[in-house]
Parts: structure tokens; C-alpha cells; sequence
């Protein structure tokens, strides 16, 4: 179990959702949260509704010079967690550009800012947790899913390569792939959302795994196995059962 009191996490991505409900089981637990995300006045709400200590930075992550400002008002921390999302729901034959770049730079890019301010120092000190929200999307391309599911894959393998690189170290790096989730960005889809989780199932699922030693969660474990297992269907097998 991970020792939470006076711990100092900065959290990426926590003015609602998953994020706000993370930043709650935190606080509960003891750490020190800093609150990061474009809303100011819904970082302060939030704040001021934790039991324990917490700041408010606002950034932008599709902002470079936002980010690295953002970063040093942050200073040292013993963990960051990137929850930053945005999300549309649409094909390729309803190529959305804006909305396609959007996606790509706060889902993938954003996060590529955040750790090149965080990783190096915590690579000096040999110390430090990374979790990283990637999604079940990522395993696999899906139709409908422009943006969305590419920056997931990308997030999820950027994961996998920081892994490799700090397994051995002080470091730790943690990826988790959740399903849907009940937040305004999934308020967007007018699909059925198979095992549809709310934000505080989510965050307990989430908090659970930053207390083990494990790399990689994908839940709803009986939805995950769906998605991993994709994984090993032949390209005409695959696009017959998933494809348009």
C-alpha cells in the first residue's frame, strides 16, 4: 500500500470527471494535490471542497509555454497524473480537422509537454510516480473513432516506452485503460455504452492501482477482455466483426 500522507501529486486534467474525482480519493488519502486544467473557477471549486491541502495552477497542455510556466509554479512533486481529455465522436468519411488536431494535441501532445517538464527531474532524483490515462480504445482502431482512439494508442504506447526506459529505477510509470465513462465527454455519443462507469467507480478503480506496483489496469476487467483480445484476431476477422 503507497504511503499517501504529505505526498505531493499534481494532477493534469482534475477540474471534473475522473480527474475531480481522483483528486477527492487523494486529498481523502492524505496527499497534497495540485489541480491543474483550463477552468480556474471550477479548480478552485474543487479545492476548496477537499478535506486536505490543495492548489490551483490553470494551464493549457495544447500550449507550450503555458505548460512549462505551469511547471515551475508547480515545482518538485512526488507524482503526476495526466487525465487532460478532449473528445468527438466521429469517422473518417466525417473528417472533423479541428476537432481531429484537438484531440491529438490534448489527448497525446499535451501529455508529451507535461512529461518532458516532469520526467527529467524526477530521473535525477530517481524518484517519482507518472500515471497516465490512456483508454480500452487504444488496443485497437474502431470505426467512428477519428482522434479519439489514435491519441489513446499513442498515450498508451508513449506509457510503454517510458516503462521500458525506468523499470529499473526509482521511477514509476503506470498506464490505466478504463471503458466509458460517465462525463460530458461521453455525454457527446448517442451510442449504447456497454459497463458505462461513473467518474467515483472510476477513480476507485484508478486509486487502487497507483497503490500496487503493477505497470497497466484495463477495466472494466470483463469489458477489457474484449478489447485485448481484439488484439489477437486476424486483420479480416477483426474488420469484419468491428468494421463500419
Amino acid at each position: 500500500m503507497t504511503q499517501w500522507q504529505g505526498k505531493r501529486y499534481w494532477l493534469v486534467g482534475a477540474s471534473d470527471g475522473l480527474g475531480a474525482a481522483l483528486a477527492l480519493r487523494l486529498s481523502r488519502a492524505g496527499a497534497d494535490v495540485v489541480l491543474s486544467a483550463r477552468s480556474d473557477g471550477k479548480l478552485h471549486d474543487l479545492a476548496n471542497s477537499l478535506p486536505g491541502k490543495a492548489d490551483v495552477v490553470t494551464l493549457d497542455v495544447s500550449d507550450n509555454d503555458s505548460v512549462i510556466q505551469a511547471a515551475k509554479a508547480v515545482g518538485k512533486v512526488d507524482g503526476v497524473v495526466y487525465l487532460a481529455g478532449a473528445y468527438w465522436p466521429f469517422g473518417a468519411k466525417e473528417w472533423d480537422s479541428e476537432q481531429g488536431i484537438t484531440m491529438a494535441d490534448v489527448n497525446f501532445t499535451g501529455l508529451m509537454r507535461v512529461m518532458g517538464q516532469v520526467v527529467p527531474d524526477m530521473v535525477a532524483r530517481d524518484a517519482g510516480h507518472i500515471v497516465i490515462t490512456s483508454s480500452l480504445t487504444g488496443f485497437r482502431g474502431l470505426p467512428g473513432s477519428i482522434g479519439y482512439t489514435a491519441s489513446k494508442a499513442a498515450t498508451m504506447s508513449l506509457a510503454e516506452c517510458m516503462y521500458a526506459d525506468l523499470r529499473k529505477t526509482g521511477v514509476q510509470v503506470q498506464v490505466v485503460n478504463p471503458g466509458f465513462i460517465k462525463t460530458q465527454l461521453t455525454e457527446k455519443n448517442n451510442f449504447k455504452m456497454p459497463f458505462l462507469m461513473t467518474a467515483e467507480d472510476a477513480s476507485r478503480e484508478m486509486f487502487e492501482h497507483m497503490n500496487t506496483d503493477k505497470f497497466k489496469k484495463s477495466f472494466p476487467f470483463a469489458f477489457s477482455l474484449v478489447f485485448r483480445g481484439s488484439q489477437l484476431l486476424p486483420d479480416w476477422l477483426y474488420y469484419r466483426i468491428f468494421g463500419a
